[in-house]
């Protein structure tokens, strides 16, 4: 969310200018969502920086609900995830990111949710198969109707499936706390591929992680366990107590990059 409304091109320059070595892209980034996903000017902003690749990307996840007691939304949400991943594939993505989903109702998941979630599940098996791309579930914010937010429950899916991988979201497992986020560590790190890096603030995630002792803990002991994927730095713009410009964020990026490196050396 930190370049949303951003041109993709854009986006990229500012990626590479702040020094960084990858983008995970998110397929629901305005100017490429709404424009009816063209695959062409990714595949450009991909070529033209070689220095971002390979690049990581995100599936839909805004309005939509894999497990949603509503049937139509439920297909909807699975197909836009499907779409992701084979496009994740045709433009060389080493990773896709998708979200397990949740029961509709603010309420523990039932029996039924879980019934949905395989449904889902088995949909984006059967996609990935054969595909080079890797396909990880996030944890989600730790929330009473969300389907996977525990390091147990983390655990017990990649069990199952042993063709899916890990993205770790920091911020979400901080908002439970430090030990949290280490027990997902421990229990997922042989899956693990991607981190999305933030700090908790007033029990919010996705702030910057400088100056943050607690998230600085989390990216050592990924060090000390000789973690190498990726590390995504994922922020929210309206955090900030004004509107940051583009040198800003750039400055920002730059910024939180030296502190991943410290902490990560």
């Amino acid at each position: 969310m930190l370049f949303h409304e951003y041109p993709c091109e854009y986006i990229f320059d500012y990626a590479e200018e702040a020094g960084l070595d990858g983008i995970e892209f998110w397929v629901e980034t305005p100017h490429f969502w709404l424009r009816g996903r063209p695959e062409g000017d990714l595949a450009a902003c991909i070529e033209s920086h070689p220095a971002l690749s390979p690049i990581t990307l995100h599936a839909p996840s805004l309005d939509l609900n894999p497990t949603s007691i509503n049937p139509r939304v439920a297909e909807v949400s699975v197909d836009y995830t499907i779409e992701a991943i084979e496009l994740a594939e045709r433009v060389g993505a080493g990773v896709i990111t998708i979200h397990p989903g949740k029961r509709t109702a603010r309420r523990v998941p039932s029996a039924y949710d879980y019934e949905r979630f395989e449904g889902y599940i088995g949909k984006v098996r059967e996609t990935t198969e054969g595909k080079r791309v890797k396909v990880a579930i996030e944890n989600l914010e730790p929330r009473v109707n969300a389907l996977l937010y525990t390091p147990e429950g983390a655990a017990e899916v990649l069990e199952r499936e042993p063709w899916l991988y890990f993205t770790l979201d920091m911020g979400h497992a901080l908002m439970v706390s430090v030990d949290e986020t280490i027990r997902f560590i421990d229990l997922c790190g042989d899956r693990l591929v991607n981190v999305h890096v933030s700090a908790t603030r007033d029990g919010k995630p996705h702030y910057p992680i400088s100056n943050d002792g607690n998230a600085q803990v989390v990216l050592r002991e990924l060090a000390d366990r000789g973690y190498n994927g990726y590390l995504t730095l994922e922020l929210q713009d309206l955090h900030f107590e004004h509107e940051l410009t583009s040198e800003e964020k750039i400055t920002l990026l730059m910024r939180e990059q030296a502190v991943l490196r410290d902490s990560m050396a």
